[in-house]
């Protein structure tokens, strides 16, 4: 077979292309055609079910429009998808699967109207074998059957916390192996797993497991080949053995490695890659070859301390990421993922968490390229069915599998705000339970969490994985702003050995709603959702976290709007708003830069509240963020007296300033190093407004995907 694309992996933020003879993997994105809807029971419905289908590429998702813009009312159900695919006749010789990158939410394959697979869950990836269906030579009909609808017996088993988009919204590939080949179908995994032990700078244990597959019917004897290269390519450790492959079910065979004084993978300092090449030949023949990355590191977790990364404390700045983008719902390109790393990378985050599922391979590999640290999760969430237990169970089993290898994983999601079911909370704290020793069968070597959004400690379903995390909204959903504070601290003194993370928190922000008049709570039921509160409520809370080791890392709530399409508050229809940009990811809000300013060693120097044009308080405090100096700030020309500090170092208050009748103009300068930096913003006040009279700042009727 001639030399096919194998597969690319994405080392120091560069594409590196490899080849090898043996497999060929083929993108199989174009020249599909849709049609929405059930296929009619009726024959002579039948007959019309031929005509009004579209022509469409992969990705591609139905509901990007429909789920984001309206409230509850959006199609979630069936759709299909035909495709024909000529099959060469030297492939009968081979093995020929087509892998799919993601489907919302169930799918079932067809080829040449025989029934291939299904699979449930609208995250993973999955592949199915189409040897045994395909006619050689000729031209042959693919079908796929996609329904997005809620059930129980699939997670999510709903939309309310965020929508399943439907469709075939991820890559699709074509991949013919060698009937004797490393597994394509152990759950749509690389086929390779990679483990690390003893991890230092004076040395590392590499195990390599390779699943082969062989569907010859006889015995084959072939040679097992794994390869260490470093960033550049070098050969830094090798080994062969022949070995014998049945010719029933997959099978494993591991090779074992010592690296000596190992360059190791530390974070955003240094997130150096190496590269794993496993091969099988006959005769000098490659037969098969993966390639998958290694980044040798060691996570640990110290309860009340910290995280630690090669046995240094290193700082967990924390994120959350939902996948969806404005008037493209989840079927994102590359260089939507590139867009949203530049700006989680940009505001000086160390982790993400992805929330609330298992998302694209291609984000995992840029974040172990870029050194981030990575939780990953399955949509276990929001509610429970009882009938989810087999699935929850597959998808983590597929999550596992399928991102073993990204050395920027450090745990497994088990589930979010989950509690009872008929009342009780046994089902889901053993489904908990389950899913840990799951985890731990899996991949023995990374950590579990759970997330409890009730706040204490002693709750039934808490306590099932190694680390608990909480989400807590003071201020929105619950209590005041400056309750975070005495909750940490009760839990610090009463359970101390706790391995604890503070996994949401945040307030919604809608732009166009602006005010000075704040209290240190806001119900949340309301159209009312003032950026300025947002802005307030991180202002606070984060000063709390920095200062409490205790929470091991934080996670805000979240980087980007994102759809909810069961959701009608705060003045936009089927929106979450908790985000630090908006959906459309053209504007940053205030908190942005709080903690840009905070976490990032990029200058930062913003004035706050510069959405807030027409305002309020003749007498009003102005606030500016800076990390590089303390700032000057000038009232039309007019030098005001210095700030106070304020929760932070980077967060200082002028207080008392008087605007002037009609135009005011901010401006911030601050030096550092020998370096200005500036800023400047442009207020208006004709008259004192009273709490309740705040201005909808609106640049338009539709407020559009903001």
């Amino acid at each position: 077979m001639k030399r096919f694309l194998l597969i690319a992996l994405f080392l120091g933020g560069a594409t590196v292309v490899l080849f090898a003879q043996g497999r060929m993997i083929a993108p199989f994105n174009d020249g599909w055609e849709f049609k929405k809807g059930n296929y009619p029971s009726d024959p002579v419905a039948q007959a019309g079910w031929a005509k009004g289908w579209n022509k469409v590429e992969i990705p591609h998702t139905w509901n990007n429009q429909d789920m984001q813009s309206k409230h509850n009312s959006f199609y979630a159900g069936t759709a299909y998808y035909k495709k024909t695919l000529f099959a060469e006749a030297g492939w009968k010789e081979k093995q020929v699967y087509l892998r799919f990158e993601g489907a919302g939410q169930v799918a079932d394959l067809y080829v040449n109207d025989k029934y291939v697979g299904n699979h449930r869950g609208g995250y993973s990836a999955f592949a199915f074998d189409l040897s045994g269906a395909l006619k050689f030579g000729e031209e042959n009909t693919l079908l796929i059957r996609v329904d997005n609808a809620s059930r129980p017996d699939v997670i999510p088993v709903n939309h309310s916390l965020f929508g399943v988009y439907g469709g075939i919204y991820r890559p699709v590939w074509l991949v013919v192996t060698d009937p004797v080949h490393i597994a394509v179908t152990d759950h749509a995994s690389p086929g390779v797993y990679v483990t690390q032990k003893n991890v230092s700078s004076k040395g590392a244990d590499i195990s390599v497991k390779v699943k082969l597959e062989n569907s010859t019917r006889k015995n084959s004897r072939v040679v097992l080949e794994n390869i260490l290269r470093d960033g550049a390519g070098k050969v830094v450790a090798q080994k062969k053995e022949e070995i014998t492959v049945g010719p029933a079910g997959i099978q494993a065979f591991t090779q074992t490695f010592h690296l000596k004084n190992p360059r190791l993978w530390k974070g955003l300092p240094d997130p150096y890659l190496y590269r794993v090449v496993s091969r099988i030949t006959s005769g000098g023949k490659v037969l098969d070859e993966v390639v998958q990355p290694l980044g040798i590191r060691k996570f640990e977790i110290r309860a009340g301390d910290g995280f630690y990364l090669n046995g240094k404390k290193y700082p967990m700045y924390g994120v959350t990421r939902h996948q969806d983008w404005w008037k493209v719902g989840s079927a994102l390109k590359k260089e939507h993922h590139d867009a949203d790393l530049e700006m989680i990378m940009d505001i000086g985050a160390t982790t993400i968490r992805l929330a609330h599922y298992q998302q694209s391979d291609y984000f995992y590999s840029r974040c172990d390229s870029l050194g981030l640290i990575v939780w990953a999760e399955i949509p276990f969430v929001n509610q429970v069915s009882g009938k989810e237990w087999e699935n929850a169970k597959e998808q983590l089993t597929d999550l596992i599998r399928q991102s073993f290898n990204h050395p920027s994983i450090y745990v497994w999601g088990l589930h979010n705000e989950v509690y009872t079911y008929g009342g009780s909370s046994d089902y889901t704290a053993a489904l908990t339970s389950e899913l840990h020793e799951l985890a731990k069968q899996e991949d023995p070597d990374r950590y579990t969490v759970s997330v409890n959004g009730h706040g204490h400690m002693e709750h039934p379903v808490n306590g099932k994985s190694d680390i608990q995390g909480m989400n807590r909204y003071f201020g929105w959903y619950e209590k005041d702003i400056q309750d975070i504070k005495p909750w940490i601290e009760a839990l610090e003194t009463n359970y101390p050995d706790h391995k604890f993370m503070l996994t949401e928190y945040g307030a919604d922000a809608n732009i166009f709603q602006q005010t000075e008049h704040l209290g240190e709570s806001l119900n949340w039921g309301r159209p009312y959702y003032p950026e300025t509160f947002q802005t307030k409520t991180h202002e606070y809370q984060w000063s709390v976290i920095a200062k409490h080791p205790y929470i091991i890392a934080s996670y805000l709530w979240n980087t980007f709007d994102f759809a909810v399409p069961m959701w009608n508050r705060g003045g936009i229809p089927a929106r979450n708003m908790k985000g630090l940009v908006t959906f459309d990811r053209k504007i940053k809000k205030d908190s942005y830069f709080w903690y840009k300013a905070n976490w990032s060693k990029e200058p930062v120097l913003y004035i706050t509240q510069r959405r807030l044009k027409e305002r309020e308080k003749q007498v009003t405090d102005i606030t500016v963020y800076s990390n590089t100096g303390v700032p000057e700030l000038t009232l039309n020309g007019r030098k005001l007296p210095p700030p106070e500090k304020g929760y932070t170092d980077v967060h200082f208050i002028f207080r008392s300033v008087q605007l002037d009748q009609g135009a005011n103009v901010l401006k911030a300068v601050a030096v550092k190093n020998g370096k200005t930096s500036e800023d400047q913003v442009e207020w208006n006040f004709t008259r004192e407004h009273k709490a309740g009279e705040a201005t909808e700042l609106n640049s338009s009727r539709e407020h559009g995907g903001f």
